[in-house]
């Protein structure tokens, strides 16, 4: 069956509140979650909803790691390659088994989906932290590696990158070389062995122009702007 893991990580909601992905909430003040629902709307008409699956990450945030987190981590990792199902064989404490019960639901939501939908905003020139505590919190030590063969579990898996960032970060603008919100996104889930080619990444800029003074000269740019990254999105849900 198709599936789609949907990510939303912005502190900011929809005006009609983006979790129902409503086409009427493209009037809130959230633009990753505005278009990361209008992917997610398409692709839903598309394939239903049976396979999909929906995580805010700032209405219910993921925990940090503790100190018990990364003694099991480590412990793992002197082992080798652990099927995911044996991990709890590896628990020597209460706070542990309190950890990989918050975490292994995590990883398999991932290792089950064909698509990886997220929505994020850039804050301070990265990611949200409670997208990098997902992020920290999913990557156990062999968690998406086939300990039989030592293939990447996500090959095959689709993702895309729905970001919204009130500057510009292009070639030639101010922010150029302080973009670390994308290119991290791409960097992390290559490096878990998504293919390249299947990474795929659309950003709305300028996105407080409307807002701020002295961005106003910048409103049409920032306009035109989100008008391709509403395209962009509709876009890759039809080829999914």
């Amino acid at each position: 069956m198709t599936s789609m893991l949907h990510l939303d990580a912005s502190a900011n909601h929809c005006a009609n509140h983006c979790a129902n992905h409503s086409a009427d909430g493209l009037t809130g003040e959230s633009v990753s979650r505005q278009l990361s629902g209008l992917h997610a709307d398409a692709w839903r008409a598309r394939h239903g909803s049976d396979g999909y699956r929906y995580r805010d990450l700032a209405a219910e945030p993921v925990p940090p790691l503790t100190a018990a987190y990364c003694a099991l981590g480590r412990r793992v990792e002197r082992y080798g390659l652990v099927a995911l199902d044996k991990v709890a064989a590896f628990v020597e404490s209460a706070a542990e088994e309190r950890e990989w019960a918050l975490t292994r639901p995590l990883i398999e939501e991932v290792r089950a989906a064909g698509t990886l939908l997220v929505g994020t905003p850039m804050y301070n020139l990265s990611v949200p932290a409670g997208l990098k505590a997902w992020i920290d919190r999913v990557t156990f030590p062999g968690a998406f590696v086939d300990p039989d063969a030592g293939d990447s579990l996500l090959s095959a898996t689709r993702v895309v990158i729905v970001a919204a960032r009130g500057g510009s970060y292009g070639p030639g603008s101010p922010g150029e070389g302080m973009d670390f919100q994308v290119p991290y996104l791409r960097a992390y889930f290559r490096k878990q062995g998504v293919a390249e080619s299947r990474i795929h990444a659309v950003a709305a800029e300028l996105t407080v122009a409307g807002m701020i003074s002295a961005m106003a000269g910048l409103r049409s740019t920032a306009e035109e702007s989100l008008r391709q990254a509403r395209n962009d999105v509709l876009a890759l849900a039809a080829v999914e």
